[in-house]
């Protein structure tokens, strides 16, 4: 009797903290590029298009192309040079300072 009650416990308790993680998981910032998606082939004129979710208010997205920060990005690259490049967006607080709690990045193709 008393190991069934102990295996009960233990079950209750890892359910518990199963849940705890995945309650976690779901309230934590996230942001998602959903297009273009990692090794497209685009032209040299596209849009990106991200989501951002669970973010604090005041967060919001900054947008890097080939690391260096496209200040006032507003969502299409024009005139890209041919050959492979690296879109990173991350999430930046209000005072527009990375808040290292979420981030994504691809890597496209720009059209020979």
């Amino acid at each position: 009797m008393t190991r069934l009650i102990l295996s009960a416990c233990t079950v209750a308790l890892g359910a518990t903290l199963a849940m705890s993680s995945w309650c976690a998981a779901e309230n934590s910032t996230t942001i998602n590029i959903l297009s273009p998606r990692n090794g497209d082939t685009v032209p040299e004129t596209f849009e990106i298009h991200y989501e951002i979710l669970n973010a604090p208010a005041g967060n919001h997205a900054h947008v890097y192309l080939d690391g260096a920060y496209q200040k006032g990005f507003k969502g299409t690259f024009t005139q890209m040079p041919k050959g492979e490049h690296t879109i990173t967006v991350k999430i930046a607080d209000h005072d527009h300072k990375d808040a290292g709690t979420a981030t994504d990045s691809v890597t496209v193709k720009v059209r020979e």
